[in-house]
């Protein structure tokens, strides 16, 4: 068994024009005096990370990481979910997503797509020279719309979405393949991805690809009404991301998961600060320690209520104390007698 690395923090949802949220540097030195020891970068956020740079420039790449080993940093992961989402899109979600894309691709899904799956591509090489083994991503969607069966769907509509997913994923996938990085897909909803079963399918059609991994997050799972936990005995050997982030369902007579397209403090359906949530973290530590999880325990914040910097605070205790050091030694070894396997048959009366 293997102990978590942690506490680390996604620095996305926290960067802001203001100082010390707008630099590598500036971040870096905050995060660390909270006591988090990694720090997980968004790929589409220039003020921490040029990501064409990172692949192209090993010298680059060594800057990033010596900024971050100053205050005793490592980088945990690239976050690439706004170009994975736009590898599959939906036309009715074109004018939304656009917003994703730099403006020379906005306006042209065909165009927009390329970029995305270059942008990936471009991810796998930034990671291979910043020594990392996961990139976060979205596997983007192109039956979201259709995920109530009603009205009537036409037969085979899923498999075709699947189908056609698995044909634009698997060039990234052998991409990533390549550099020895494997891809963690946040089963998340407006995904094609966000369940089980929704991954089991994708997995198939990708042919079992050896890449195609998750970052579990239990927060989009009690949303959905999902046992969190038992997905992890399911999926664990395909579980390379942790997602550290709290969530609430409290359903009531007038709402449930959908959460009658209400805005996030009124919905039924959450995100909360950690330990504010009803996501048990006990439970899940304890299964990672079981399962040899290798990876990184990352806070993402994401909450209508709490600020970030406040959150961010606290997240860092919360993750060290959910952190098991996993023992080096049975609890009852203090009580072994010393028998030998040649023993065993005197033992059992035998001969």
């Amino acid at each position: 068994m293997r102990t978590i690395k942690g506490p680390a923090l996604l620095i996305a949802q926290l960067a802001s024009d203001r100082a010390p949220f707008n630099t590598l540097p500036g971040i870096a030195k905050w995060a660390a005096s909270l006591g988090y020891v990694g720090l997980q970068l968004p790929s589409s956020d220039t003020r921490f990370l040029d990501l064409h740079l990172c692949a192209e420039s090993q010298a680059y790449a060594d800057e990033i990481t010596g900024v971050l080993k100053e205050h005793g940093l490592a980088v945990t992961e690239l976050v690439t979910a706004l170009q994975g989402q736009l590898v599959a899109v939906h036309p009715a979600y074109d004018a939304l997503y656009d917003a994703f894309a730099p403006s020379s691709v906005q306006g042209n899904p065909k165009a927009r797509q390329a970029w995305a799956v270059e942008e990936m591509k471009i991810a796998a090489k930034a990671s291979q020279r910043l020594g990392l083994k996961l990139v976060q991503t979205f596997s983007g969607s192109l039956a979201w719309p259709y995920v109530y069966p009603w009205p009537q769907r036409p037969g085979h509509l899923i498999e075709a979405a699947f189908g056609e997913l698995a044909k634009r994923w698997t060039p990234i996938l052998d991409a990533f393949d390549a550099v020895g990085v494997d891809i963690g897909f946040e089963l998340h909803p407006c995904q094609e991805v966000f369940d089980g079963e929704t991954f089991e399918e994708f997995l198939a059609a990708v042919s079992n690809h050896p890449r195609c991994n998750i970052n579990y997050d239990a927060s989009h799972f009690i949303k959905q009404g999902l046992d969190y936990v038992e997905f992890i005995d399911f999926y664990h050997e395909r579980i390379k991301g942790f997602h550290v982030k709290d969530a609430e369902f409290r359903p009531s007579g007038k709402q449930g998961f959908y959460s009658g397209y209400q805005p996030w403090l009124k919905r039924a359906a959450r995100d909360r600060s950690l330990g504010d949530g009803q996501v048990d973290f006990k439970q899940i530590f304890s299964k990672f320690a079981e399962y040899d999880f290798s990876g990184w325990a990352v806070y993402e914040w994401e909450d209508c209520l709490k600020h970030p910097e406040v959150a961010a605070a606290e997240g860092a205790p919360f993750i060290a104390a959910h952190i098991i050091r996993v023992t080096d030694r049975a609890f009852d070894d203090f009580a072994a007698t010393g028998a030998e396997s040649d023993a065993v048959s005197r033992i059992l009366r035998l001969t």
